[in-house]
């Protein structure tokens, strides 16, 4: 250990010591009075906002005290008192709403579920919502549903149908995220009838919207663009231009999955232009994206460069780790199919350290697939063992059956090249079903060629019925 860190590890100490000495009393009174300076520093008390289940929420307005929001809550958590209760109550909200605004995930999942400690009621399902909306993005799947599942159980015994609807839809979203297709469909359909019989147009248009990927995903193309086109009127109807803009953004990803190539670019163009509009920069980094991704099944992967290079800066300015993250394995994938395989490991790296930094399980475990595929690519196959082999631990330990197909399959491919046909067949059998049950079947049409191409190599018949 060098002097300088000998030195900062010794004050490190004696500053823990110095505290803990201190009476509890004293300490209660040290918080108070850092707490009253921090907040009159920052321009005093912000504002009390409406209960958080209330219909018809105000947008948030920020307030000076907002940067040190969650050290004012953590200094009123040990100062006490019935003011302080119900200060610490005001800065954990504020410090939740300021972390969904800029990278949600993880923090927000644990603000929300403190600020749920405090309230009561109506109030204490829509925290525990919130939680679990943030711990969905997170990829904590299994504690997402299980606080969705509390929410629903606080909002049904209140009689509030508008909570309660809204609550379905996110946990139909989980399930379908979970590739529980039947579930979720259900799932959607009961939150569409509770949006319905509350009024709540906008609500309707959301669960339109997401009912549109689930068609989406489980090939039915036409159900899915007439979902999204009656999301749209609706959005229009209630002059929602944000969700407007994202809905004309998921009819240019359908359009070109669906190779419709002149209305993808027009409808990303759109969706584009009607975000900028608005400054929802965080939507217009992931439209960029998928526009990227537009200009590289168009064959032009300067151009598609260009748009990853532009989301990437973008997501970095709005400190939105999870996109970044997104972008970067994309990214990756474009230097893999160019043959710059230095440089799509790389970026695989890096992607993968920021989802392990920020606890996203889900974006951790789709950058590993990948990175596996490329190992294989470039024939370091125990690499791509291992590294298959924690892509697929990653994805049950979440549930998500759709990457774990994904992964079972190009796994099969990596066993062929190590002769182990009975292994790879095994595996391929399992992620096709898991596929087929989904209603996946464009993905397995996908992998199909390659799984041929693998077993033609080993010399063996193909696992899906064609000749060798």
């Amino acid at each position: 250990m060098n002097a300088e860190l000998a030195y900062l590890f010794r004050h490190a100490l004696l500053r823990e010591a110095a505290y803990q000495l201190q009476m509890p009393g004293d300490r209660e009174r040290l918080h108070a009075l850092a707490f009253a300076v921090i907040e009159e520093l920052a321009g005093g008390r912000a504002p009390e906002p409406a209960p958080l289940g209330a219909a018809g929420q105000t947008p948030f307005v920020p307030h000076p005290t907002d940067a040190f929001a969650e050290e004012l809550a953590d200094h009123a958590a040990i100062a006490q008192g019935a003011a302080m209760r119900g200060a610490r109550k005001l800065y954990l909200r504020r410090a939740a709403e300021q972390v969904d605004r800029q990278s949600g995930g993880a923090a927000s999942e644990r603000l929300w579920e403190q600020h749920a400690e405090l309230v009561e009621g109506v109030d204490r399902g829509e925290s525990l919502r919130r939680a679990a909306v943030a711990g969905q993005a997170a990829g904590r799947l299994k504690g997402a549903e299980s606080l969705f599942d509390q929410a629903l159980s606080i909002f049904q015994a209140a009689g509030d149908r508008r909570l309660e609807g809204i609550a379905l839809e996110n946990l139909a979203t989980l399930y379908h995220h979970t590739g529980r297709m039947q579930e979720a469909e259900r799932t959607f359909e009961r939150a569409l009838e509770l949006h319905g019989g509350s009024g709540n147009r906008r609500a309707v248009g959301s669960a339109r919207n997401h009912l549109a990927g689930l068609y989406q995903d489980t090939a039915r193309v036409p159900q899915a663009e007439g979902a999204w086109e009656e999301a749209l009127a609706i959005f229009r109807e209630v002059g929602d231009r944000r969700s407007e803009g994202i809905a004309l953004g998921n009819l240019a990803n359908l359009y070109l999955e669906t190779g419709r190539l002149p209305q993808s670019g027009e409808f990303y163009g759109q969706a584009l232009a009607i975000l900028r509009e608005i400054g929802d920069r965080r939507s217009v980094a992931i439209f960029l994206g998928n526009l990227a991704g537009f200009h590289l099944n168009s064959g032009d992967s300067d151009q598609a460069e260009r748009y990853y290079a532009q989301a990437l800066a973008l997501h970095r300015e709005c400190g939105h780790r999870l996109g970044e993250g997104i972008v970067l394995d994309n990214l990756a994938v474009l230097f893999q199919k160019s043959g710059r395989f230095e440089e799509a490991e790389l970026q695989y790296g890096q992607a993968i350290a920021i989802a392990s930094e920020i606890n996203a399980p889900a974006a951790e475990g789709a950058a590993t697939g990948n990175l596996a595929s490329l190992y294989h690519l470039v024939g370091r196959l125990e690499d791509s063992d291992l590294t298959f082999q924690k892509a697929l631990a990653i994805h049950r330990r979440l549930g998500n059956r759709r990457y774990e197909a994904v992964v079972l399959c190009d796994y099969a491919r990596l066993l062929l090249a190590k002769r182990k046909i009975e292994e790879a067949r095994g595996l391929w059998l399992e992620g096709a079903a898991i596929l087929r049950e989904l209603g996946d079947t464009q993905e397995l049409e996908y992998k199909a060629p390659a799984l041929r191409d693998a077993c033609a190599g080993a010399g063996v018949p193909s696992f899906d019925g064609s000749p060798a």
